[in-house]
């Protein structure tokens, strides 16, 4: 009986013990790496532009000119986005006026800046090789037309006032569209 005593005893704390084993092993656990590698989608261009300290004045215009919703709409949308310095070079006290005073203004600026529909980088080029010499005649948002060429292998864009600006980084992915940043604020004239 007092071998019985003991058999009982000894399965009884090893399944006591068993039983703190498994209550103190960790519950699983989903894999983290797993998730953190699937590809998040981009935001939408307006997002897109947030995220990234050199459009910090064109995300303030849009703001300005009452564009976030409209910019953060279904699109798709094909910004050519002017950087910081591209504000910057615009004559003193510009952006300011713009962006306090005369947002309408402002508002046509930055549409002259969109074009409805995705407009990838090779699309682009191919289209302008397509076009002939005089470059291809692209319509903005705001009605107007840029002219995009090639001008040694780098996409320009000229704009109604003849001004010329070159596309510097290309298919930037959002949701709901692409941005080409450019190194010039352009003119609907």
């Amino acid at each position: 009986m007092r071998n019985i005593m003991i058999s009982l005893m000894a399965g009884s704390a090893l399944a006591i013990s068993a039983c703190a084993n498994e209550a103190e092993a960790p519950a699983p656990v989903e894999d983290d790496m797993a998730m953190d590698a699937a590809p998040m989608e981009p935001g939408t261009v307006v997002d897109v532009a947030i995220g990234n300290p050199d459009f910090s004045t064109l995300v303030a215009a849009v703001q300005a000119a009452g564009l976030v919703d409209t910019l953060n709409g279904d699109g798709p949308f094909t910004v050519f986005a002017p950087t910081n310095a591209a504000f910057d070079a615009l004559p003193d006290g510009t952006v300011e006026q713009l962006t306090t005073e005369d947002t309408e203004t402002l508002g046509g600026i930055l549409t002259y800046h969109v074009v409805a529909g995705d407009m990838m980088a090779a699309d682009v080029i191919a289209a302008i090789e397509g076009a002939g010499e005089g470059g291809l005649e692209v319509e903005t948002v705001n009605g107007g037309t840029l002219t995009a060429t090639l001008v040694d292998g780098n996409v320009m864009l000229t704009d109604a006032l003849g001004n010329s600006a070159t596309v510097t980084a290309t298919d930037v992915d959002a949701s709901n569209g692409v941005i080409h940043v450019i190194d010039t604020v352009l003119m609907p004239g």
